[in-house]
């Protein structure tokens, strides 16, 4: 009398319950990055054609009632050069992205400008594509 067993083991695996995941997780990384705002203050950036290729290491941002924001805290003028270098500090090569609104006067820009360069840090200036 033979006793064997009627379900035999498959032995081959689906991946279909894996790739669900992995797509699952895709889209939710997608949807969650471009909800991060990096600026502190709306700004309406000027167009360009170029584009930035280094990373930036800190923001500064002016809207057009001439607010001046650190990433995403907004700090006064007077407050601005020694936030940046208790930021920069430690960094190998400082880098400055300046977003300013269309709106700004010059000079404003200037300023952040020669606080740049007279702490011989980098700074870019952002615009849109």
């Amino acid at each position: 009398m033979a006793i064997g067993s009627r379900n035999k083991v498959n032995a081959q695996f689906s991946m279909s319950s894996m790739t669900d995941i992995v797509f699952l997780l895709l889209i939710f990384f997608m949807v969650t990055s471009t909800q991060i705002a990096p600026n502190g203050l709306q700004v309406t950036l000027p167009k360009s054609s170029s584009q930035m290729s280094e990373r930036p290491t800190v923001s500064v941002s002016i809207n057009s009632s001439l607010q001046f924001a650190v990433n995403t805290e907004i700090v006064p003028f007077e407050e601005l050069e020694t936030r940046l270098l208790s930021i920069l500090k430690n960094q190998p090569e400082p880098t400055i992205v300046l977003r300013v609104d269309t709106d700004v006067p010059t000079g404003e820009t200037v300023k952040i400008m020669d606080i740049a360069n007279r702490n011989r840090w980098k700074f870019v200036l952002a615009t849109k594509p």
